[in-house]
C-alpha cells in the first residue's frame, strides 16, 4: 500500500478539492495577504475584450472616452468593454529528486503536489483555465489550459506518476529548472498567471533573466517549499534516512556536514529572495512540517 506521505496518490491530490476553500489569486486580496499592496497592484486579473465603440450615454465613464473619434464625428464616442469569462493560470511544479526529502510531516514533493492540488481546484472552481508544466531530472510534460474537472484530474494524475517514480540515489539535475523556464517561456502568451512551485535547485542567474522575461507580461509567484532540516540539519547521533523501503543510518553530530548543509540553503535562499525583490516578485514560502493548507491561508488571507 502507498504512502502518501512519500508519494501522493491521485486520489490523495483529489480529495484536495474539497479543502480548496478560502484563498484566491485574484487582484483584490486581503489586507494582510503576501499579495496585497505592490504586489497586489501586479496581479492583471483577467483582461478586457474590446465589445464596440458607440455613441456616449449619460452615466459612461468619461474615462472610456474615445478622443479621436469624438474629435472626428464631433460627437462624443466611449469604447465598450466586457471582461473576459477566464484567465489562464499556468502552475510550473517542480517533482525533481531534490524534492525527494522530507524529515517531518511529509517529503518536500508531496507537499509541492498537496498545494498544486488545492491551487489547481481553486482556480477551476473559479472559472479559469488551468495549464500546467510539471518536470522532473529528465521530462518535463506540458498540459495546454483548459477549463474543466478533467483538465485538473489530468494534470494530478501526471503528479502522482512522476512523484511516485522518485526514488532515493537517483542523479540530480540542477539545469532542469532552466529548462522547464524557457520551455514555458516560449509558447505562454501574455496576461497569465505563472505559479512555480517547487525548491528553486539550480536557481541563478539565468533563471533570473527567464523569470524576468516571463514576468514581463505575466503574472509570476513563487511557492518556496522547503525542509527544516535544510535550514539546519538536526544535531542527533543518528539519522535514519529511507525512501519508503529502503533505509540507512548516517551520522547527525558531523559539524562539518551542518555547516555545508546549512551554507548551502542559505546561498541559495539569498539569491532566489534577493532577485524576487528586485523584480517585485511575491514570494510564498512553505514548509514540510504543517498542512499546505493552513499554509496558504495564511500567507493569503481568507478571501472564500
Amino acid at each position: 500500500m502507498s504512502d502518501d506521505r512519500i508519494a501522493a496518490s491521485l486520489s490523495h491530490l483529489r480529495r484536495q478539492e474539497f479543502r480548496a476553500r478560502g484563498f484566491s489569486f485574484l487582484p483584490r486580496q486581503p489586507v494582510g495577504s503576501v499579495l496585497s499592496g505592490r504586489h497586489g497592484s501586479r496581479l492583471r486579473g483577467r483582461g478586457l475584450n474590446f465589445e464596440e465603440l458607440r455613441h456616449y450615454r449619460p452615466g459612461d465613464d468619461i474615462r472610456s472616452l474615445d478622443w479621436k473619434v469624438t474629435n472626428r464625428t464631433g460627437k462624443p464616442h466611449v469604447r465598450v468593454y466586457n471582461e473576459e469569462r477566464e484567465r489562464r493560470v499556468t502552475l510550473l511544479v517542480d517533482q525533481r529528486i531534490s524534492m525527494f526529502f522530507g524529515s517531518r510531516r511529509a517529503m518536500k514533493s508531496v507537499v509541492a503536489a498537496e498545494v498544486a492540488a488545492l491551487i489547481a481546484w481553486r482556480v477551476v472552481a473559479a472559472g479559469d483555465r488551468l495549464g500546467a508544466l510539471v518536470f522532473d531530472d529528465k521530462e518535463c510534460f506540458n498540459l495546454p489550459p483548459r477549463r474543466s474537472r478533467d483538465a485538473v484530474i489530468q494534470f494530478l494524475s501526471r503528479l502522482a506518476k512522476t512523484g511516485a517514480a522518485l526514488a532515493a540515489g537517483s542523479p540530480s539535475n540542477e539545469q532542469q529548472l532552466n529548462t522547464a523556464l524557457e520551455r514555458l517561456s516560449r509558447y505562454l502568451s501574455q496576461d497569465a498567471l505563472v505559479i512555480y512551485i517547487g525548491d528553486g535547485l539550480g536557481w541563478n542567474n539565468r533563471s533570473d533573466e527567464l523569470l524576468k522575461r516571463i514576468s514581463q507580461h505575466n503574472d509570476v509567484i513563487v511557492v518556496h517549499t522547503y525542509d527544516p532540516a535544510e535550514v539546519e540539519l538536526p544535531a542527533i547521533d543518528e539519522l535514519v534516512v529511507s525512501d519508503g523501503e529502503l533505509q540507512i543510518s548516517v551520522a547527525g553530530r558531523q559539524d562539518a556536514l551542518r555547516a555545508q548543509f546549512r551554507d548551502s540553503f542559505r546561498k541559495h535562499e539569498a539569491h532566489m529572495h534577493d532577485m524576487l525583490r528586485r523584480f517585485g516578485l511575491p514570494l510564498i514560502p512553505i514548509d514540510t512540517v504543517e498542512d499546505p493548507l493552513n499554509q496558504l491561508l495564511r500567507a493569503l488571507g481568507s478571501s472564500g
